[in-house]
């Protein structure tokens, strides 16, 4: 299957979009909170909403034909942000400061970059719901 460049394009706007809603909403100094960082300290749902959400990441690389070692590294990334929430009050607070979804977006966007070239600038907080049914509508 080859992936087009709109496509491609697509699928970096969904993980810039994940990457911010994740662990960069609040910006503080060179740290950022997101729903992954909150969701830390609620058992169970920080498990749901990260799977969900890496999940999401690595079909939109798969899609976009990303590399297999950017598939690999996002993986990774992924895998240690899920697992530090396995461990009470000290993995939660690590989780809430490690920013795995956003490491495994921006993977995913320099490879994407690096084949397409750049994507179009991130959309304004006004297009979310513009690229949020544009990743709906793919997956119908």
């Amino acid at each position: 299957m080859e992936v087009t460049r709109e496509r491609a394009h697509r699928a970096w706007r969904t993980a810039h979009f994940v990457g911010r809603l994740s662990d960069n909403l609040i910006r503080i100094g060179p740290w950022g909170v997101g729903l992954d960082g909150v969701l830390a300290w609620v058992p169970g749902a920080n498990t749901v909403y990260s799977l969900g959400a890496g999940g999401l990441l690595f079909y939109e690389g798969i899609l976009a034909g990303a590399s297999a070692a950017t598939l690999i590294r996002m993986g990774l990334y992924l895998t240690a942000n899920s697992a530090l929430t396995e461990i009470p009050v000290l993995g939660w607070a690590a989780d809430t400061l490690f920013r795995g979804h956003l490491m495994a977006s921006r993977a995913l966007k320099r490879d994407i970059e690096r084949r397409f070239g750049p994507a179009d600038a991130a959309p304004e907080r006004r297009d979310w719901v513009r690229v949020v049914r544009e990743a709906i509508a793919v997956r119908a």
